[in-house]
């Protein structure tokens, strides 16, 4: 199995205060950052103030989200620029985002093992706070059977983005309202709704923060994101995240 690096090797950023738009935008900033050597190996950890509703980069608006709901209760609908299935940020979801260069973690350049590597250390860090957490599928955690993390990935060259989320206070009135039921299940889904397959994770939203920093090598104090990062979150926003050609196409 490959092995992480020596705890302290990952850079660890903070990003309070962002809206929506902004945290899909630097999350991409943050990748491309790596990916040219400009920035090292990142740890972002962070919680939308507000709900959104956000879509892999290949799906479909019409299919997935329930466009006419969202409108009329404001909700954004938008899309990230990993890949994977449709969901409800917001308060209650914690979310870790990892932009790493292959050299720093061997074996991570393939993207099943990487799935691996970084699910089975969330795996051990749940276990750890108590949680009997399994890997279901490619790309998700479970406990008791119930969904509590999905995770999806955008690959580069030299670098790879995942995103990740824990949910610790899973908002179902909003799933129910906000989001179609997905053609596209996992295997250990079968049938079930969202409020059926979705679960929550038992944990302080703290410890479940002091837990991921602890897996992946990053201590704190957290750094701000560099200003090229921030310049190029402002730009991607206006270029990319505030436009309907790009979060609703079809």
């Amino acid at each position: 199995m490959p092995v992480l690096p020596e705890t302290g090797a990952l850079r660890l950023i903070a990003s309070e205060g962002l809206g929506p738009r902004e945290h899909l935008a630097l999350d991409e900033a943050v990748l491309d950052a790596v990916e040219t050597g400009d920035s090292p190996s990142t740890l972002r950890l962070w919680e939308a103030d507000v709900p959104f509703v956000v879509m892999g980069s290949a799906q479909k608006a019409a299919r997935e989200v329930r466009l006419e709901a969202c409108a009329a209760d404001g909700v954004p609908v938008l899309r990230r620029c990993t890949a994977g299935g449709c969901v409800l940020q917001g308060p209650g979801s914690l979310n870790f985002s990892l932009a790493v260069r292959y050299d720093d973690w061997p074996g991570t350049r393939d993207l099943r093992p990487s799935y691996c590597l970084l699910l089975s250390r969330v795996t051990e860090g749940l276990k750890g706070l108590g949680l009997a957490a399994s890997q279901e599928g490619v790309c998700d955690l479970a406990v008791g059977g119930l969904k509590v993390s999905g995770n999806a990935q955008r690959r580069r060259k030299h670098a790879f983005l995942h995103h990740g989320t824990l949910l610790y206070r899973p908002d179902y009135a909003g799933m129910a309202r906000y989001l179609a039921e997905p053609a596209d299940r996992p295997e250990y889904r079968g049938g079930r709704s969202h409020a059926e397959f979705v679960g929550a994770v038992n944990a302080d939203p703290e410890r479940l923060r002091d837990m991921l920093r602890g897996v992946f090598g990053a201590r704190p104090p957290a750094q701000p994101p560099s200003p090229r990062e921030m310049e190029a979150m402002h730009r991607l926003v206006g270029e990319k995240y505030l436009l309907d050609a790009w979060n609703l196409r079809q």
